[in-house]
């Protein structure tokens, strides 16, 4: 089935550019997107999942102590090109450097305009795969990239301002990981577990990305760490030679009584050409939280990769501190941070999704909260 991608020379595969290769039905090709201030903080998801024949999209505000959320859900085009479902878009103005989204969702809630230009060069993570027994669970790719906005967001009426620096983060994964309904299988023998660190962090003339999966035991199973110069407007964002220093970073996260959220966390850093000599110490201070169920992660209803008709949108809103910290939904999370590496004072995130026991952390079960 040819498409107009087809005419240009991008082929991995005698396929067709709408046809992927592989026919695992968990195949995935996503965007997401935050934007943060320190009370403020927004966020964009759009995935294809062409062994599934799905196209779904969501755009989530956390504003004022409410976080809202609007949501669609569609057939899979042909033609990759087109980004957008429902009120959602993600266009491409120039690749690796500038992306527009727009949110028409005005009887839910939420309006958008919103442009985002890139603050470093596109990050190539470590290849991330995983079997649970025989069954391929993971084997993903993903490019991150730290930038800003600007532009205009309404959340339930209110102007939310864009009128001072917005700091964000592009992530873009394709791969295989475990979305809609699950195939039909032999119950694994592997625990449910996950345990996911990931944080982008903004200072003025460098950016710091980390991101870990470690096992039970804490063995570490997945992970990449870097600092990223700040670019110009005409420096590249891909190729051989960006000045991307490889550290080694380790974690020791604060988790909040009861929970499995931190209240504060150390990243400890070594490798890189940082202030001083040794192991260097970014103290990260929680600022707000986010819930990712509101682009689609986790949740019951709008799972990512489901099948729910031609086109479905709904939304939701929630007072923040109305919801369920422990409620599996509510598990996966991103807090903005400060974050304080020697003088250099920054902001970013930590995005933790900790399932099942992790041995360092002190969790025993799926889903128990910290037993300090």
């Amino acid at each position: 089935m040819l498409t107009p991608f087809d005419d240009y020379p991008i082929h991995q595969t005698p396929l067709p550019v709408a046809q992927v290769a592989s026919g695992h039905p968990d195949h995935y090709d996503r965007y997401w997107f935050n934007g943060y201030t320190e009370d403020t903080y927004f966020a964009v998801a759009l995935g294809v999942y062409p062994n599934r024949g799905v196209i779904d999209a969501a755009f989530s505000v956390v504003h004022e102590g409410v976080q809202r959320s609007v949501f669609a859900t569609g057939r899979v085009p042909l033609d990759r090109t087109e980004t957008r479902i429902g009120p959602i878009s993600i266009e491409i103005v120039e690749p690796l450097r500038v992306n527009r989204v727009r949110v028409d969702a005005e009887e839910h809630g939420l309006v958008a305009d919103l442009t985002y230009r890139a603050r470093t060069a596109a990050y190539e993570e470590a290849r991330q795969t995983l079997h649970s027994h025989t069954t391929l669970m993971m084997d993903v790719t993903r490019a991150t990239q730290l930038g800003s906005w600007t532009g205009s967001v309404r959340s339930g009426g209110t102007s939310v301002a864009m009128d001072r620096t917005v700091h964000g983060t592009k992530d873009r994964s394709w791969g295989i990981r475990p979305i809609g309904q699950p195939a039909p299988a032999a119950p694994s023998p592997r625990d449910h577990q996950v345990f996911f660190l990931y944080s982008p962090l903004n200072f003025e003339d460098r950016c710091l990305h980390y991101m870990v999966f470690e096992d039970s035991t804490g063995a570490r199973w997945a992970e990449s760490a870097a600092v990223l110069p700040v670019i110009g407007d005409h420096d590249p964002v891909f190729g051989p030679d960006l000045g991307v220093s490889h550290v080694r970073v380790d974690h020791q996260v604060r988790w909040a009584p009861g929970l499995r959220r931190s209240e504060g966390a150390t990243l400890l850093v070594a490798g890189g050409d940082g202030p001083g000599d040794g192991l260097e110490a970014i103290e990260l201070e929680p600022l707000l939280t986010f819930r990712q169920k509101g682009v689609g992660y986790q949740h019951p209803e709008w799972k990512h990769g489901t099948w729910r008709g031609e086109l479905l949108v709904g939304a939701e809103e929630a007072a923040v501190e109305d919801l369920d910290d422990l409620a599996p939904e509510n598990i996966h999370v991103q807090q903005v941070v400060r974050a304080t590496w020697g003088e250099r004072q920054g902001l970013g995130v930590l995005e933790q999704l900790v399932i099942g026991p992790h041995a360092p952390s002190g969790f025993t079960s799926v889903l128990d909260g910290d037993p300090a």
